[in-house]
């Protein structure tokens, strides 16, 4: 948290875009490690390397439904003259007892069971009669008798070399390897490795739980009736699922009406399930700017020096802005401006890289890349402010959409990019370089 001199001059300090982020970064710290189980863990970033405790697969087993053969007795089969073989039994995936294949004998094998004792390859049977032969055929290379047990002949038409169509044990991954590392996000496919190789639990950073509140009188749900001077609360749907895209489980609530108590006792209502507080709109200099009559105090003659301070930042839009702490466990609280482009933008410059840094992630920002500026005319800036435009992003050129606006959401839905333009600069010309912050 900013020191309690730079907060008392806060509101008449002019903070760069850069300050900001890095006050958040140096106060935020991430969650406490904790065991889940694996489906609970999607989503989390581990804290530990995983070692391999079993080798993956665990035994040499098919690839293919086929025949379990020694190399020798197919050794020059072909169409005309097949390798005649006899059929010892069958080999399952799962199967503990596995009959041995010894000269001129094979096993029928199903895909992913063991390769039995004695086979040293497998043929697919699509290089076989599929076992419908009956004994040995005039021009036929045959072997011994069938023994006792047997179920038949099997006609092979096709050499196998070695090892053919086999997977060998600890081909994926060997016992003692390292399978995934500490700070991997685990998706789907790193779920499926760490339950393949027997890990039923694993210790990761849960997953941050962030807490959406717009605020407003003037907020309607969406599917109600709209009456005089009101609008739908579009921000804490959109924030919400911003959070969630970042790698947080996020909890909306109803937007909450222009009143400084009702605000303050929802907020303390959140904080059971919240690891960081969120909110949209009254933080500039109206009259009804409830957040800030509401949280502005709030840790004030706290010795770990809560509270939230509401600042000015030099930028385009969202240059209203608060951050603190509130309530007993000093839960993070950044106040967002309300205008719905303003809000969106903050959250991505502000809010993503806090919920990345809880995460415990080491890279939390949005990729950047240079762009060609492809527009008929020069942009204007202004002066003092980064400015941060909406636009689409292709081929190593970016295009603006909508205008500079802070209510313009429409534009905001069909953008994939923000154009940064620098506080000293109040012009950028068509076809210039520019930095842009990826959006998707």
């Amino acid at each position: 948290m900013s020191s309690a001199a730079t907060r008392a001059t806060g509101q008449d300090h002019l903070w760069s875009v850069t300050e900001h982020l890095e006050d958040i970064l140096t106060t935020v710290r991430p969650l406490e490690p904790i065991e889940l189980q694996l489906l609970d863990a999607q989503g989390c970033v581990l804290v530990e390397d995983v070692t391999v405790a079993v080798s993956l697969p665990p035994f040499d087993n098919s690839s293919m439904d086929g025949y379990a053969v020694r190399v020798a007795d197919v050794a020059g089969a072909s169409e005309e003259y097949p390798a005649v073989l006899t059929v010892v039994g069958d080999v399952a995936a799962g199967q503990a007892e596995r009959p041995h294949v010894g000269p001129g004998q094979a096993a029928r094998i199903m895909t992913g069971a063991p390769l039995p004792p004695g086979a040293e390859a497998v043929v697919p049977v699509e290089w076989t009669d599929g076992g419908l032969g009956e004994g040995p055929v005039s021009g036929m290379r045959a072997h011994s008798a069938a023994p006792e047990g047997a179920s038949g002949q099997v006609h092979v038409h096709r050499p196998a070399e070695a090892r053919a169509h086999v997977r060998a044990k600890g081909s994926d991954v060997k016992a003692g390897d390292r399978a995934l590392e500490a700070g991997t996000i685990l998706g789907p496919p790193q779920i499926g490795l760490l339950a393949a190789i027997g890990r039923g639990t694993v210790r990761v950073r849960p997953r941050p739980r962030v807490v959406v509140l717009s605020t407003g009188s003037e907020l309607v749900q969406p599917d109600e009736a709209l009456g005089s001077g009101q609008i739908y609360d579009s921000n804490s749907f959109a924030l919400c699922a911003a959070a969630r895209d970042a790698g947080a489980i996020s909890y909306r609530v109803g937007a909450v009406a222009d009143d400084a108590e009702t605000l303050r006792a929802t907020i303390e209502d959140q904080l059971i399930r919240a690891d960081l507080v969120v909110t949209t709109g009254g933080v500039s200099v109206g009259a009804y700017d409830v957040v800030k009559e509401a949280l502005s105090s709030v840790g004030d003659e706290d010795e770990a020096g809560g509270g939230v301070e509401f600042r000015k930042l030099a930028m385009q839009p969202g240059k209203p802005q608060g951050f603190g702490s509130i309530g007993p466990d000093h839960t993070p609280l950044l106040a967002l401006p309300g205008n719905p482009v303003s809000s969106y933008v903050s959250f991505e410059l502000f809010v993503r890289p806090a919920i990345r840094t809880l995460m415990g992630l080491e890279d939390v920002h949005r990729p950047t890349t240079t762009a060609t500026l492809s527009v008929d005319k020069a942009l204007t800036s202004p002066a003092g402010r980064r400015q941060f435009l909406r636009g689409t992003y292709a081929d190593g050129e970016v295009k603006p959409v909508g205008g500079a606006g802070s209510h313009l959401i429409a534009a905001l839905a069909h953008a994939d990019a923000l154009i940064v333009v620098p506080e000293d600069d109040t012009s950028v010309e068509p076809g210039a370089e520019v930095e842009v912050v990826l959006l998707g």
